[in-house]
Parts: structure tokens; sequence; C-alpha cells
């Protein structure tokens, strides 16, 4: 069986008390309903996205390697070759317990224009000047709506970011990095002229837009 998530205080997956609830509904027709574990799996990818496959199994058929988070009740599975494809996502209910449905939020993208691409050297000045107007000014204020900007590379005079949580997805996240993140990143650092966003939008839960109905 697999051993419980080493970083306990950090799990892989967020997961909210309602989604909890949602698990333990699904499970009180097992006569020993702690006997079953959430799992939730990255299973391949299509239209650039990440597919996922959450069910229920048992708790002791947890692989070596598998990452087992522990959440009072109810525990929650992370196959090892998941995990870092789900560290950081979110599971939430949206609905109620008896007819609602868990959703995963998951700031991670199979994107090839980000996930190909050697990491990038942030160590310089330049970068790390982006990244402290990224974590002092800009994510403080789009937290708010659940969203972050992540610095992924500096290329002569051009940032690259990638946005996740509210702002994957987000039909507004042009307009936020235009207005807001581009303008501050260039008055801060001057050296920068051109922010380019290489968020997988396609592949983006955002709770807070919703596209127009047609």
């Amino acid at each position: 069986m697999a051993q419980p998530d080493a970083h306990a205080a950090q799990p892989v997956v967020e997961v909210t008390e309602q989604a909890l609830d949602k698990v333990r509904h699904i499970r009180s027709r097992d006569p020993e309903p702690q006997r079953l574990a959430l799992r939730l799996a990255v299973t391949g990818v299509e239209n650039g996205a990440y597919t996922y496959d959450m069910s229920l199994q048992l708790l002791d058929s947890a692989a070596p390697g598998d990452v087992v988070q522990r959440h009072g009740d109810v525990s929650v599975i992370v196959p090892a070759d998941s995990v870092d494809k789900l560290r950081g996502a979110r599971l939430w209910l949206e609905g109620d317990v008896t007819y609602g449905g868990i959703r995963l939020e998951n700031p991670n993208s199979p994107s090839p224009a980000v996930g190909t691409r050697p990491p990038a050297d942030l160590s310089g000045p330049v970068p790390r000047r982006v990244a402290d107007v990224l974590d002092q000014v800009i994510n403080p204020s789009i937290a708010a709506h659940g969203g972050r900007a992540e610095l992924v590379a500096v290329e002569d005079a051009t940032a690259y970011l990638r946005l996740s949580g509210g702002c994957q997805g987000c039909g507004m996240a042009s307009v936020t990095l235009s207005q807001g993140i581009e303008v501050a990143v260039r008055e801060a650092v001057p050296e920068v002229s051109r922010i380019v966003d290489v968020t997988d939008h396609a592949s983006g839960t955002n709770p807070y837009f919703e596209p127009a109905k047609k």
C-alpha cells in the first residue's frame, strides 16, 4: 500500500470540504465506506488538454509510489505518474451534495508552448524584478478572483507568463494581461517591452466568468 504524501501540509491536490461531502455521499451505499478512496488520475491528452478519471477504489489497492492524501475519514489517491501533472489542482463541488458534481481546476497543462521547453534561468536581475512585480503587485490583486500569474521565462525584452486559477480560461484574461499586468511590469522593469501569455486557456475551468450564451 502507498504511504501518505510526505508533504501532508501541502497536498498534491486541494479538496474542498463540499467535495469531500460528495465523496462521503457516494460511498455511503457501501457497508464499509472508509475502505473506499477517491482516485484522481490523468489519463491522457485531448485537444491540447489533459483528460482525467475520477473513481472510487479500495484504499488498500494504492500502488507503491502513489500519493495518498488523508482528509479525515476520506482519502484521495493520486497515481505516481499523475502527481506532477496535478500538483496545485483543486477539487470542488458544483451544486449540492445530492445532485451536484465534483469539478477539477488544474493549473498544469500539456501545452507544447510551455511543456516541451527546457526550464528557463530565472536567476538574473531582470527575471527577479519581474517576479517581484508579480508577487508583490499583481498576484495579491488577482487573487481575489482566484487567479495567479507565474513567470515562465524572460528572453531578450519579452517576458513569458502563465496564468492559472480563475485567470485560466477566463474571457477577460487578455484584458487583465494587457491593461493590468503588462502596464505594471513595463513600468517597473523597463528592460521588458513585451508580455506573452503562454497559458493553455482551452483547459481552464473558470468559476468567475462564463462565455456569453448564444
